[in-house]
């Protein structure tokens, strides 16, 4: 029988997942890939083949009580209803964070699950529903293979100036440092840069992952050099709802002439801030550049995301000692031809020039000139997840066998 892994995204209500085949001596192929949303509500499951057509649909009113628990083992009853002569060989899944101690993908067993835990001071909006489905796999399918693929490992390659904050040293012997995320992402587009232009892929290279969460990543021959989040996934570039980098001091603002509880002032800035707080109408990119012609409040918060981007880009560029190219990824970079234009229009000082023509379609390349290249390539974190479970996998087989 073929054995294959499923990949695992976990949200506060959704679970995402994707089904791979593991052949020998390939990469894994996907077969499946899906969603559950709405959990501990009204909740829609749907999955899909490799083309995105639809192969099974179902929704669960808000009072069936479905929630992460149900929606996971209804997909195990799915998989094997529709096995066609596979057989589930290992889980892998994405966690935000693993701290200082983890750089790697790692088999998971109770004594790894109270690490990641201690991790959820660091990530208290994402750490503990990655860990939820790690919890039940193992209560529910004992002796199923489980790995951590984490979004803070691609960039434990940086310098400990990188990431070291001014702050006293106890802080950071408590684990207060910079870390970085979306790393997932990164490793991604930095195993497919060779594809695109060899000599780009050993070269400095600024990666702008935007979407609802948006950070920049500066890659010097593949390895992370420098990010813009950093102690959490609040910092950095403003975001859908998430406020970026903010002084300090505003929070204590917000605690103390505001009055607003801890509780209040975390969920402000995770959730009612970046281009949602200064649009006061959308967390969606698509929605602003709809009413920015009219609307100047729209109009601002697109205006405000690209000056960021562009601001950030030229510390980075600072970082890696100049530029080579410049990769857009995610949901807004792979698919909003206006706010690729603009960024790169801000960067005219590193000497980018765009290709109009190859923008409006996508690209891949977007650039003229001699200058500086940008790109659009589209992320893949799961494959990544597939690729990270399998290596841990055969790491692991390996070792029995020697």
């Amino acid at each position: 029988m073929t054995p294959v892994l499923i990949v695992l995204n976990a949200g506060s209500s959704s679970l995402k997942f994707q089904v791979y085949d593991m052949f020998d001596g390939m990469e894994p192929r996907l077969v499946w890939k899906g969603f559950y949303e709405g959990l501990g509500g009204a909740v829609h499951f749907i999955v899909k083949d490799t083309g995105g057509t639809p192969l099974d649909e179902m929704t669960w009113s808000s009072g069936d009580g479905i929630g992460h628990e149900e929606a996971l083992m209804h997909l195990i009853s799915w998989l094997r209803s529709h096995q066609e002569n596979r057989k589930l060989a290992a889980i892998g899944h994405r966690v935000v964070h693993g701290g200082g101690a983890f750089a790697a993908p790692t088999l998971i067993d109770e004594a790894v699950i109270q690490e990641l835990e201690k991790l959820v001071p660091l990530a208290p909006l994402h750490q503990p529903h990655n860990l939820e489905p790690i919890k039940i796999v193992q209560r529910r399918l004992p002796g199923m293979p489980q790995v951590a693929c984490f979004d803070t490992g691609f960039h434990q390659t940086q310098s400990d100036i990188a990431s070291l904050f001014a702050l006293p040293r106890d802080m950071r012997e408590r684990g207060v440092r910079r870390y970085g995320f979306h790393g997932l992402s990164y490793d991604y587009i930095a195993s497919v840069l060779k594809d695109y232009d060899p000599r780009l892929a050993e070269g400095r290279v600024i990666v702008a992952h935007l979407g609802n969460g948006a950070s920049l990543c500066a890659l010097n021959d593949g390895t992370s050099i420098a990010t813009t989040m950093g102690f959490s996934a609040l910092d950095g570039l403003p975001m859908g709802t998430r406020c970026g980098a903010i002084d300090a001091g505003v929070v204590f603002y917000m605690l103390r002439e505001m009055k607003l509880s801890p509780e209040e002032a975390e969920r402000m800035l995770y959730t009612k801030s970046g281009l949602l707080g200064v649009s006061g109408i959308s967390n969606d990119m698509r929605t602003l550049r709809s009413k920015a012609a009219t609307n100047a409040d729209a109009k601002r918060a697109i205006d405000m995301f690209v000056y960021r981007i562009t601001r950030e880009i030229g510390s980075l560029v600072a970082a890696l000692g100049g530029l080579d190219g410049l990769v857009f990824t995610a949901g807004i970079g792979e698919n909003d031809v206006a706010t690729r234009a603009e960024v790169i229009a801000g960067l005219a000082w590193a000497g980018l020039t765009i290709d109009e023509a190859a923008n409006r379609t996508g690209g891949p390349r977007i650039s003229a000139g001699s200058g500086p290249t940008a790109w659009v390539i589209p992320t893949n974190e799961e494959l990544v997840i597939a690729r990270q479970t399998r290596s841990v996998l055969d790491a692991v087989q390996a070792k029995l066998a020697s």
